[in-house]
């Protein structure tokens, strides 16, 4: 057994110790409509040992060079499916032949990048369970009428459906960070196509929560003005009063 990963703080390294609670985020896993799971940022494969005996096509994804060779020496991985490099940067497309689900404890510093990344490869990721800072897990599941709904809840809501697990204690994690983790689950549903442009609908989205505290009357002007639309759906209510189906109409308005 080669010597223990030392966390690295520029990586946001935070090593989780709870093998019950690796073992909770593994089964989360529904491996119903695929059989191909990409890990990111396995370290020391806490996560990973619970995953491999799951009859799936297992691969990691870790940029850091220690844990990369920790994981070559310990795991009986195919060193093919140990990527060594960053999940940012990564061609996901190429990775796999058929659909397959990310999973990780996803360090705090890149976690709402992993999701955006995964947001752009939907059509090939119908599942994402993942271990996030507990204000960025809530977020991501928050519906309308509440404080935490915001850019990341609509977009993702768009097009998974997302459920908050359990939450998880500093104290679990070696070293201890400062707050609380939680764990999501996020499952593709059935919308296949925006009945919008989404780039645009990505803008109006944007453009609503950017100054959140005003109506969208006011907050949404950059995209009114120059349309020349004085009139529209929501103009009273304020973002997070609209549902991902109400921004969906919004923006379908604006395109008319």
């Amino acid at each position: 057994m080669s010597k223990k990963v030392s966390a690295k703080k520029h990586l946001g390294q935070h090593f989780l110790n709870d093998l019950q609670i690796a073992k909770d985020i593994a089964d989360a896993l529904s491996i119903d409509n695929y059989k191909n799971v990409l890990e990111i940022g396995p370290g020391m494969g806490v996560l990973t040992q619970f995953i491999i005996n799951k009859d799936i096509d297992l691969k990691v994804v870790e940029i850091d060079r220690e844990s990369v060779k920790y994981l070559e020496s310990n795991f009986s991985i195919d060193l093919e499916n140990i990527i060594g490099g960053d999940f940012l940067k990564l061609e996901l497309e190429e990775l796999f032949e058929t659909p397959f689900a990310l999973i990780g404890n996803f360090p705090y510093n890149i976690s709402s990048q992993i999701l955006f990344k995964a947001l752009d490869y939907k059509e090939i990721i119908p599942e994402i369970v993942g271990m996030f800072q507990k204000e960025v897990a809530e977020r991501v599941v928050s519906g309308p009428g509440t404080k935490k709904y915001g850019i990341i809840s609509v977009l993702l809501q768009t097009y998974y459906d997302g459920e908050y697990l359990f939450t998880v204690n500093e104290d679990v994690f070696t070293p201890a960070p400062k707050v609380k983790s939680g764990v999501i689950r996020l499952k593709r549903n059935k919308r296949t196509k925006l009945e919008c442009d989404e780039s645009f609908y990505i803008k109006v989205v944007k453009g609503a929560f950017g100054q959140r505290r005003k109506t969208l009357r006011n907050a949404l002007k950059s995209i009114t003005l120059p349309l020349n639309i004085t009139e529209f759906p929501f103009q009273e209510k304020r973002a997070e009063q609209l549902s991902v189906a109400d921004f969906i109409l919004l923006t379908q308005h604006f395109e008319q």
